[in-house]
Order: structure tokens, then sequence, then C-alpha cells
């Protein structure tokens, strides 16, 4: 097969062009021919003109022409090589939602040709990929495994971050045997420097899970000591810093956590591990520590605002960043929103920013507008609560603008951005997490 898709007589699709589909698609493009699908009309729309939310068609000249971006799930038969990128949130009550992986499942399923392989980049519990979607795909394509293969490669897709990309980062690679692992690795390999060939589908699943639950109790364990330090009255990033002088320190921060991976995958893994009989105390204690920040910062912001005499009645708090992370513009589960909301409850006057979020979605998302960072005056406080480079760079001058002339200034700065010495002499009242 990779010799056919190396001369262009077979094709990729990937299905689901959001921020792990889309930059995969362009970078297949590069050497192969690729069917990009997606059932949102609007999204494909704005494929072929060359516009998505992290620019990287706009990135690279030609991008938009090289992929064959299309809604009409029957393009998929032309694909030979079909790998699945749609997201796998959580329901209401933290338990995985399947549904919009069964139901792209389903339709590569009707459309699926014999000799075909499915690789599955959705973070799932282990077991999904072959006993669930596979079973699907058999359904559907009434074919059995074995006349199609299946792998899984763990999307590592890392929103914003320019050092980090899917070219450098390690590619892990799985698949249902030895022959379709090594084809696997040779279309990831074209794209790729590195890959980890794992030996089986369920270790590949269950490392992906396994990451992001293991940062999600790194970042709890400083947010668990930045709740006992701020009252022993003790600098939290003071503490860090300090931390991080031995040799093998982790240089983890306390911080929201939110966004579609860490404040989501561990909560598979917890769901998998109940129903085999078994409770996940350390797992699930840290996702309460890190779903509990958001009413932390939103408290100390009050707490903070009645220590500088600042009236609430007449306070005007604006909060800087509404993404669930730093130069980047995805507001899935935006902790920052949580804290907005939290703030809402004692009747501030309150202002949402982030230059780098469309306004008009995240309107529609969540059910409040954001101004502009240029619109910003006459401020009480400044919460900084995610360390976009457009806030790094605000100059003190520009922060002291942004606020009323007279009376005092808070600065809340959630990830430390802004030197404490610097801010106090500035005139600020400083808190940091």
């Amino acid at each position: 097969m990779l010799e056919l898709l190396h001369d262009g007589r077979a094709k990729i699709a990937v299905v689901g062009l959001g921020y792990v589909g889309l930059p995969l698609a362009v970078a297949f493009s590069r050497h192969f021919s690729v069917i990009g699908y997606d059932s949102d009309e609007e999204k494909i729309a704005d494929c072929r003109a060359g516009k998505d939310p992290m620019g990287e068609l706009a990135a690279e000249e030609g991008a938009a022409e090289r992929i064959d971006f299309t809604a009409d799930a029957a393009r998929l038969r032309m694909a030979s090589f079909i790998v699945v990128a749609v997201p796998t949130p959580i329901k209401g009550d933290k338990t995985p939602n399947l549904k919009p992986l069964k139901k792209a499942t389903r339709v590569i399923g009707r459309h699926l040709q014999p000799g075909s392989i499915v690789v599955y980049e959705s973070t799932v519990y282990p077991g999904v990929t072959e006993d669930i979607c596979c079973t699907i795909l058999e359904r559907e394509s009434g074919m059995r495994r074995g006349e199609f293969k299946i792998g899984y490669s763990p999307e590592r897709i890392n929103p914003g971050d320019k050092v980090h990309r899917l070219e450098n980062i390690v590619k892990i690679v799985s698949g249902m045997d030895e022959e379709t692992l090594e084809t696997i690795a040779g279309v990831y390999g074209t794209v790729v420097e590195t890959l980890h060939r794992a030996p089986s589908i369920r270790v590949a699943e269950a490392a992906k899970v396994a990451e992001n639950a293991q940062r999600d109790i790194n970042i709890a364990f400083m947010n668990e000591l930045a709740l006992v330090f701020h009252r022993m009255d003790i600098d939290t990033s003071a503490v860090a810093d300090a931390m991080d002088t031995k040799w093998n320190a982790l240089g983890f921060r306390p911080g929201l956590v939110g966004g579609h991976c860490i404040g989501v995958d561990p909560y598979y893994f917890i769901y998998q591990a109940q129903n085999l009989g078994y409770y996940s105390p350390l797992i699930s204690t840290g996702r309460r520590i890190n779903d509990d920040m958001s009413g932390f910062v939103a408290h100390a912001v009050v707490r903070e605002l009645v220590r500088a005499k600042i009236d609430l009645a007449k306070a005007r708090v604006h909060l800087f960043g509404m993404a669930f992370k730093e130069n980047c513009p995805d507001t899935r589960n935006s902790r920052a929103a949580d804290v907005y909301r939290i703030l809402q409850e004692y009747d501030l006057t309150l202002a949402a920013v982030d230059p780098e979020v469309d306004a008009a979605a995240f309107r529609v998302e969540y059910g409040f507008s954001l101004e502009s960072l240029h619109d910003v005056q006459e401020a009480d406080a400044l919460v900084f609560l995610v360390a976009h480079e457009a806030f790094a760079r605000l100059s003190w001058e520009e922060l002291r603008a942004m606020c009323r002339a007279d009376g005092p200034h808070l600065l809340v700065d959630v990830k430390g951005m802004y030197s404490r010495e610097e801010a106090e002499r500035e005139g600020f009242c400083y808190w940091r997490l």
C-alpha cells in the first residue's frame, strides 16, 4: 500500500478536521493525495478558502489547494488509508462520550473498501479501537476484520506550541498485526521524525490516557501545594523556583487545567477502571483538585479586592484569557470561563478579553462577550488567567493605562507572568497562584 500511496494511486483520508486532523491532513498532503472529510459543511467551506482557527492553511502556501476537502462521505470510498481524528469528550456525568467516534466509524464503515487500513487517533480507554470501533466497521461494511485492517496512533498535537510540532514529536504507532503496523509506520514516518512502535493497540491506547493522567496529577500536586501555601502566606512560585534547582525536578506549576486533553482524558481511565471493579483514588482526587481551582481563583480575586479596599459594588474587573491555554484560540472546557461565571455571582462589573479567540464563536458557546484588549480602561482589577504572549508583552505603562487614574489597583497573575517586586513598585496590589 505504501508504494501506491507514494505514487498517487491510493489516497489517504483524514476524518475530522479540527485541531488534530487538519494539521495532519496538511502534513500528509506534502507527500500523498489527501481527502479531508468533515461533516461540518461550514468548516469545509472555510478550509477550501484557506481559513482555520490555528492558521495551519494560511501558514503554508498551496496547502488548501492540495487537499480535497469534502463533506460528502461517499468520497471516503476512494481512500485506502483512513485516519480518524474526531473529538472524544465527556458527558455531564464525567463519563466518556463516544458518540462522535461511533458516528464517524459508522460513516467510514459504510464506504470502507477491502484491504483498507483505518487508524484511530482519538483518545480512548484501552479496548475501544478493537472492541467497539472495529465491531462497528464490521457491521457497517459487511466485512470481517482482516479483510480490512485497523491501527491506533494517539494524537499528541499541542495547539499553540511552536516548538513541539507534529513533525518533531515522537509518534506512537500500533497495528492489529505486524504487516499493518509496518504500513502505518511507513505512512507516519513520511511526515514525522521519530516513531515508537507499540506492541499492541491496547498499549498505545493506554499510553495516551496514562501520559495525560500523569500530567494532570502532577499539576494537581502543585495546585494542592498552592492551596496550603496560601494559608501559610508563602509564595508558591518562589517555592517552585527553589524546587526546580534540584537535578530531577519536574518543573510543574500550579494553574487552571482545561481543554480537550488533560482535563478530560483521566476520566476515560477512571471510567474503565471502575468497569473492572477498581476505584482509582489518586487520579480521581487529582481531577477533583484541578476542577476546583476555578473556584479558588475566583474567590481569591474577591478576597484580594476586599484586602485592597476596593468597593465590590463599584469594582470593574477585567479578565484576560478565555482560551484553555496560552497562545491558542481553543476554548473547549475553559476554566477561565468558569472563573468569570463564579465572579458573576458577586455582582461585579466584569469584562473578558482574549485576542486569540474568535469573539463571535465564544459568545455562542459561553453566552458572554469578549472586548478588545485596546478597549480596556478604568479597571480596578486586571486578572490574567492565561499567559498569552500578547499579555506578557504589555508594559507597566500599558497596564497602568488600563486602570482608573485614582485608587488602588489589583493585579492577579495566575501564571506568574510578571514580577511581584516590579508590580508592587508600580503601585499594584499583586496576587499569583
